[in-house]
């Protein structure tokens, strides 16, 4: 069999997917490859996903098509290993009351009396960083998948680097700050960690060159040219009409980066793409293939145009969204003329081991610490980087403002909607509740309770201003049902289906015909039923009397088996906690 090595990996391609698809097999995990691009020359990708667990996919990039399979299948331990799959769900009591949630070698500590962060959690210089002000509760770090306030707070244990100490970090603070940066999988523990550390420095390094509005240095022609190929993807991109600039991210030979941006004078707008990796070449070609990863030439037209409003850009939100899908606002100054740093030819590669020496004297010179988990239970090694200061994606204050676990205390009431019987009153007290506990009206129900809903039912699209809709009419306070049915049909309604949609313009009607005193009702059924249809207008009619008011939600019990999407992802949870006993218990 052919033998393909390519700079930064220490296996051949081959060997790779192999050992990564045989892996998956014997874990009880059958991937299929759901789509492939390769919109110009030396530019791959493709979707990987469980075919009986849809919420299980990734995503690889590579210059040849056997690159970016490996790829996709390394991301895809990297995050079975971390768990990162199942980051946003509730797992449920079994798995919350079960031997451990996360991993065998977590460990809990139970709430305080006083609700004080636990002793044994976090070292000083993380206690600092998180929580300056001693404000933060333990109750505040309850872990979503677990949701365990009887068993306390899961730590999950890193090897602090400077010394080597294990430092237990709560899972709370891991999933809302870090999500998916610094994870990584790969064939040895070194080539899978320059990689971590490679993705830190890139967020980090794009973060500043877009919140700071940096002008960077072009490479120069005569770089460009040692890397042919991906100088053929570029200008196959030219020719189709999209300019390129391919910059030197380093800040002055600082860090290993790489930024290509991409215009699109069809519209105006742009998209920049970052890469990093000790490899100039390495990091040039990954720049470029993100840039395409999942898209095809078609797609290129859902940028935005530069701008000059240099404090939108350096907005927190906007950061967030280039981290997301690096569709935010990028600054003009981004391409002046004299840039703000020289040209660096930089170059930091050697073996991995090297590299990874190489990348952590980086942290070290800018007195970051860097803590580090290991997971080798799945076969493949993997691992997750985090570097307080450097590789948050949320700032610490949304563990006070946005925590994920922030609806998991009305998860039971919620999903008992659709089959109770209150009081009037006590509908509009829950909603009265909702407004006192801040939750945005755009919240989606199903990302605040953490459930996996699937797409066929009223949970899916369900946001809390409709919630508010639903638990009015309920109430019978029609005049405020009236408010949040129009802001539903304003806000939510192009996800809804066109049966939901068309029972909501159908509900509006019978709002509006409800504060007419002198109108009949009866007088109008007809036409209603003409326009809307009968079983419309018999749903509708069932809320306004507050019969029947959570429309398309079925009830749901505690085991949440009329969600079969999150029972798929129980069930892949579940091979996974098996070969976590396993390894651990050898």
């Amino acid at each position: 069999m052919t033998q393909t090595f390519i700079p930064g990996k220490d296996a051949a391609l081959e060997d790779s997917i192999a050992r990564f698809q045989q892996k998956l097999l014997d874990l009880g995990f059958h991937i299929e490859e759901a789509s492939w691009l390769n919109p110009v020359p030396n530019v791959w990708s493709v979707h990987i996903r469980d075919k009986e667990c849809a919420l299980c996919f990734t995503n690889g990039k590579g210059a040849t098509k056997k690159a970016a399979l490996a790829s996709a299948l390394g991301e895809y331990f990297e995050r079975l290993s971390t768990n990162y799959f199942f980051a946003d769900f509730w797992l449920g009591e079994t798995v919350a009351n079960g031997p451990f949630v996360h991993y065998p070698n977590e460990k809990w500590f139970p709430l305080t009396e006083n609700d004080d962060v636990p002793e044994g959690l976090l070292d000083a210089r993380l206690r600092a960083f998180y929580d300056p002000e001693n404000e933060l509760t333990g109750s505040q770090l309850i872990d979503l998948q677990s949701g365990n306030e009887v068993r306390g707070v899961c730590g999950l244990p890193f090897t602090r680097q400077s010394d080597n100490q294990t430092v237990y970090i709560p899972m709370n603070i891991i999933g809302n700050l870090y999500v998916s940066n610094g994870m990584s999988a790969g064939n040895t523990r070194h080539e899978a960690r320059v990689q971590g550390l490679s993705e830190v420095f890139e967020r980090y390094v794009k973060n500043r060159i877009i919140a700071e509005s940096i002008s960077l240095p072009e490479i120069p022609a005569e770089v460009m040219a040692r890397y042919p190929a991906v100088m053929e993807s570029i200008a196959t991109l030219e020719a189709e009409g999209f300019p390129i600039f391919a910059y030197d991210g380093s800040l002055g030979g600082k860090y290993p980066v790489i930024c290509v941006v991409l215009f699109n004078p069809a519209n105006g707008t742009c998209f920049a793409s970052f890469g990093a990796h000790p490899d100039f070449g390495v990091a040039l070609e990954r720049t470029v293939t993100e840039l395409l990863q999942g898209r095809g030439l078609k797609d290129l037209d859902v940028f935005n145009p530069p701008t000059f409003d240099d404090e939108e850009v350096a907005e927190h939100t906007n950061l967030e969204t280039h981290f997301i899908d690096s569709s935010g606002l990028i600054s003009w100054d981004l391409f002046k003329q004299d840039a703000d740093y020289p040209f660096a030819d930089w170059s930091f590669s050697g073996t991995t081991e090297e590299e990874f020496s190489t990348l952590m004297a980086i942290f070290a010179a800018e007195d970051k610490e860097v803590y580090i988990a290991d997971y080798e239970h799945l076969g493949v090694y993997a691992c997750r980087i985090i570097v307080p200061g450097m590789s948050d994606i949320y700032p610490a204050e949304d563990l006070w403002l946005a925590n994920n676990n922030m609806g998991s205390h009305l998860r039971e009431i919620l999903l008992s909607l659709p089959g109770s019987a209150w009081n009037k009153e006590d509908y509009l007290n829950l909603i009265e509740q909702l407004d006192d506990e801040g939750f945005d009206d755009f919240t989606r129900v199903r990302e605040l309770l953490g459930l996996a809903t699937g797409a066929d039912n009223g949970w899916h699209t369900l946001r809390v201003g409709e919630l508010k809709a639903m638990l009015a009419l309920a109430g019978g306070d029609l005049e405020q049902a009236l408010i949040w049915t129009e802001w539903t049909m304003e806000f939510n309604s192009s996800v809804f289906s066109p049966t939901r949609a068309n029972y909501y313009r159908c509900l509006q009607t019978l709002l509006l015909l409800s504060q007419e005193d002198a109108r009949q009702p009866l007088q109008y059924l007809n036409a209603f039923i003409k326009m809307y249809g009968a079983e419309a207008v018999e749903a509708a009619s069932a809320a306004l009397s507050g019969e029947a008011a959570f429309y398309g939600l079925p009830t749901v019990d505690c085991d949440l088996l009329a969600f079969p999407a999150h029972q798929s992802l129980l069930k892949a949870y579940e091979k996974l906690q098996r070969a976590k006993a396993a390894y651990w218990l050898k």
